[in-house]
């Protein structure tokens, strides 16, 4: 049984702010995902390790780059989705969105999402704070989607029991 309908077919490019626009992540992207990824670690392990044991301290280029062809293949099948926020020219990966289905109870999909230290509390993260539950609201096919470091707390999240 899969999470999303048979028929549904996945967003490709999603404007968040002018200059700006979410797209599904590739392999090919680890040139500009690493060091987004890497130059935003601590902050990134704040959110992100207790749950995920992600980013590891040790995380190499190539580690990196496999982590990003597994969540390509995951996109392809309709597993889960990575989003990668890009400029225009596609220079620079400037955070990501994740929708997951949940491992959880009380949800249809986990949704969550992060950009580079250097964009925390400005223009592209509050249009992207502002997108992201609409976006989700507008063209995915849940009823019940949850948002953990948002609308529930990342331990919150912790303490629900696991799906059966």
């Amino acid at each position: 049984m899969t999470w999303l309908p048979a028929e549904f077919v996945h967003p490709v490019h999603v404007p968040v702010l002018d200059g700006y626009h979410l797209r599904p992540i590739k392999a090919a992207d680890t040139d500009i995902d690493y060091p987004a990824v890497m130059g935003s670690r601590e902050r990134l392990w704040s959110i992100y390790g207790p749950a995920f044991g992600w980013p590891p301290a040790s995380m190499t280029y190539e580690a990196d780059r496999i982590d990003l062809a597994r969540h390509e293949a995951e996109i392809a099948a309709h597993q889960s989705f990575n989003y990668a926020l890009l400029d225009t020219a596609q220079t620079a990966l400037l955070g990501c969105v994740y929708i997951d289905p949940p491992t959880r109870v009380g949800a249809d999909a986990d949704v969550s999402w992060w950009v580079v230290d250097e964009l925390v509390g400005g223009e592209i993260e509050e249009a992207l704070e502002a997108l992201v539950p609409s976006w989700i609201a507008a063209d995915w096919p849940f009823a019940r989607p949850r948002y953990p470091g948002r609308g529930i707390s990342w331990a919150d999240w912790l303490a629900l029991p696991e799906q059966g």
